[in-house]
């Protein structure tokens, strides 16, 4: 796994360390937030990448990669270090890494999430369809769009 340091910047593989500050993050950025153990679950099963400032935990991705495609399972920004740039920088570096063993690339996305809709057809993500009430809590439900990107 590569780390890379730009300036106060670093993006670096996920460690069990870093569980409580994503966690925090998590839950200040998502309406439907993941629990603690389900970060540790992942951390253990999946790939995941820590996006530092100043050696503060600013943001993270957690991916996987079967046979020829990648797909992001969770990504968020602290609400703090929103628009930015540091969401595409941490997600043009996980593109990087991930070419060298994927052919398509795959993410889901709330319907509502524009700026996020509007990174991710940025960076070249179409929309490949409407997944319906995708997103569940107790009391509701909301829709996703899955989007792809041939790499």
């Amino acid at each position: 796994m590569h780390t890379v340091i730009i300036n106060r910047l670093n993006i670096r593989p996920m460690a069990l360390s870093d569980v409580a500050d994503i966690t925090q993050i998590e839950q200040k950025s998502t309406p439907h937030p993941w629990r603690k153990s389900q970060f540790i679950d992942s951390c253990e099963k999946h790939h995941g990448l820590t996006l530092t400032l100043d050696d503060h935990v600013i943001g993270y991705t957690i991916y996987n990669i079967v046979v020829n495609e990648a797909e992001i399972l969770n990504i968020a920004i602290h609400p703090e270090h929103q628009n930015k740039g540091y969401g595409r920088y941490l997600l043009e570096h996980l593109i990087a890494i991930i070419s060298e063993n994927a052919q398509r690339f795959f993410l889901e996305v709330r319907v509502n999430n524009a700026s996020a809709i509007y990174l991710y057809e940025n960076i070249g993500f179409v929309e490949v369809c409407q997944r319906k009430n995708y997103y569940q809590t107790a009391l509701t439900s909301e829709d996703a769009l899955l989007m792809a990107m041939e790499l």
